[in-house]
């Protein structure tokens, strides 16, 4: 339908400007130059442009089609649209998986090119097998897939986004009944590794574990009073994937009410830090272990490192005023802790030093354990201050004080208030509580990007422990303080997707399967991978088990044994492999109800 345009624009639709100019109207004089009240008022003309004929219609049509088209097409790659892939059933890649078998028929012999190919990105396919790994409280997780149409190699094509404090706190409930495990010992039972023997091939998932009904995943009963806000979706694989907490399906960004952190947060206590003074981290902190790496000392529980400088030119130097023995009056020894804590002061050399704070202002909330006090109240640990040796004032009363009487219409400020309200004490605890708990809202975290027990060894070591703890504290704190100083930032790249560049082309079609089979699926392509490797290099006197051990088949002489030995990367990806086997065939044992 043609639309009416008002005169006083340049160009009418549809006419041309010779007949524009005859149709508008003659100039007018400026308003300015007449009185307000006799100013005329112009009429505004409607101009309706003549029909477009049904050709050109159809010109236009097909125009804005193909405009819209190329516009929203699912993909623009150099002007081509290519349709998307659509998923194909399981079974395609069963059967290819099947027929391959171990790659000893003659029908596949020129696929073995593309094994061996494949072997590059055997790496990242197990990383992403590993990383969605269903997590105790799931009986099965369904994952994307995508495989090489010669069954090749399959990669998990999913990242196992979750929401912080919530699997933080399905971790918590995890220990809870674990610990409940070891005591009662209901379902234990003992698990022989490796699960599956030398010389058996991995299990065909179809016929073995397809139909059969695994047992009941780990999950913790709750009370519909104290976990009602959180106890429907707790143990969803998604939790809240449809609700408004997460932004939409691509699980990005969520928040949380105040009732749903503060249950979260009961439920994660086995694993977070009761600390919430930063005192107590005093010379026990990134910069302390930063200063006694570089003046090559070690705090007593912290790390040792190698020398940072190795400068022999101290016992090398001359006699001089400062150094005379006669003047040196040492006291005491100086204590690690000084000179870790005034690096300038107690040091000779101090290259690389960081000053760290003395002390930041204390922290006088107490965490409560008992749910039902209130929440202002005077706990026991706080001591009284005494009235005992308080002065008297001896000021003397002016007369007319006494008489004064407050009004008894006059109330108190915020008297119709209630002094605290059931969340009153949850917020407060939420406020002083660690990181993710004290964010209302934040971003989803990559499963394995979430430290659930990193807090544990950046404290102190308890007590009485036996060697074996203090040193794995002492590794731990040591891999830590290196990771700390080596991390650079991470540089600006042009994001480059591997497996969107491996789904655009013909090799690759993707589809949905259990992780278990996808497990099974990575092990028999990695045997594959390897055993041709081996075969290529004529090597026919070692044989690779399906555990992924090395072994001759027969006493080498000294020729065959130089021969046959591999380099690192070989023996790291078999081991990578080898570990990659143990985990899936745990889950293959209790996908068969023979472990819980």
């Amino acid at each position: 339908m043609a639309m009416p345009f008002f005169v006083g624009q340049p160009y009418l639709l549809g006419i041309p400007p010779q007949q524009q100019q005859q149709q508008q109207p003659p100039p007018q004089p400026p308003p300015m130059a007449m009185p307000q009240q006799q100013q005329p008022q112009v009429q505004q003309q409607f101009v309706k442009p003549p029909p477009l004929s049904e050709e050109k219609l159809q010109e236009k049509a097909r125009k804005w089609q193909q405009l819209q088209s190329k516009r929203y097409a699912e993909k623009r790659k150099f002007g081509f649209v290519d349709a998307q892939k659509e998923d194909m059933p399981p079974e395609h890649i069963r059967k290819i998986i099947r027929d391959h078998g171990d790659m000893t028929n003659r029908k596949f012999r020129h696929d073995k090119r593309v094994y061996l190919g494949a072997l590059k990105y055997m790496p990242h396919a197990i990383l992403k097998l590993l990383e969605n790994m269903p997590m105790p409280w799931e009986q099965i997780r369904d994952v994307k897939v995508l495989y090489h149409i010669t069954g090749a190699i399959s990669f998990v094509n999913e990242i196992p986004w979750v929401i912080e404090p919530v699997y933080i706190a399905q971790w918590g409930t995890m220990w809870i009944m674990m610990r409940r495990e070891k005591r009662d010992r209901r379902h234990f039972k003992r698990m022989r590794f490796p699960p599956f023997d030398d010389e058996e091939p991995p299990l065909d998932y179809a016929d073995n574990v397809l139909d059969v009904e695994p047992l009941e995943a780990i999950q913790m009963e709750m009370d519909t009073e104290e976990d009602g806000s959180v106890m429907k979706w707790f143990y969803d694989s998604r939790p809240l994937a449809e609700s408004k907490h997460v932004n939409g399906l691509t699980y990005r960004t969520w928040n949380l009410q105040l009732d749903q952190l503060s249950t979260l947060y009961r439920l994660a206590n086995q694993l977070i830090t009761d600390l919430v003074d930063d005192n107590y981290f005093y010379l026990f902190d990134l910069k302390a272990f930063f200063t006694a790496k570089a003046l090559n000392l070690a705090i007593p529980g912290g790390p040792k490192f190698e020398p940072l400088i190795k400068d022999s030119s101290l016992q090398d130097e001359d006699w001089n005023e400062f150094n005379d023995i006669n003047k040196i009056i040492i006291r005491q020894p100086i204590r690690t802790e000084y000179r870790i804590a005034f690096p300038y002061l107690y040091n000779n050399l101090p290259h690389y030093v960081h000053l760290s704070w003395y002390h930041t202002p204390s922290v006088v909330f107490i965490k409560t354990e008992d749910p039902d006090l209130p929440a202002f109240y005077f706990d026991p640990l706080i001591n009284p201050i005494s009235h005992r040796h308080a002065v008297k004032g001896t000021e003397p009363i002016v007369d007319d004080v006494e008489d004064f009487e407050l009004p008894e219409e006059l109330q108190p400020f915020l008297q119709d208030s209630p002094l605290y309200t059931d969340n009153s004490a949850n917020g407060i605890a939420l406020l002083w509580a660690p990181r993710p708990f004290n964010l209302r809202s934040g971003h989803s975290r990559r499963a394995i990007d979430v430290p659930l027990v990193k807090t544990w060894y950046r404290e102190h070591c308890p007590a009485g422990q036996p060697v074996k703890v203090r040193v794995s504290y002492q590794k731990l704190l040591k891999y830590y303080v290196l990771n700390s100083l080596k991390t650079k930032p991470p540089k600006s790249q042009k994001k480059r997707y591997l497996f969107r560049s491996f789904k655009a082309t013909k090799f690759f079609q993707s589809t949905t399967l259990d992780w278990v089979e996808v497990g099974l699926q990575v092990c028999r392509q990695g045997y594959n991978m390897l055993n041709l490797l081996i075969h290529r290099k004529n090597l026919n006197y070692l044989h690779l088990d399906y555990n992924f051990n090395l072994k001759p088949v027969k006493t080498l002489t000294t020729k065959e044994r130089k021969k046959s030995r591999f380099g690192n990367a070989f023996h790291l990806c078999r081991e990578i492999l080898r570990l990659t086997k143990l985990l899936v065939d745990s889950h293959v044992q209790y996908r068969l109800n023979n472990v819980d």
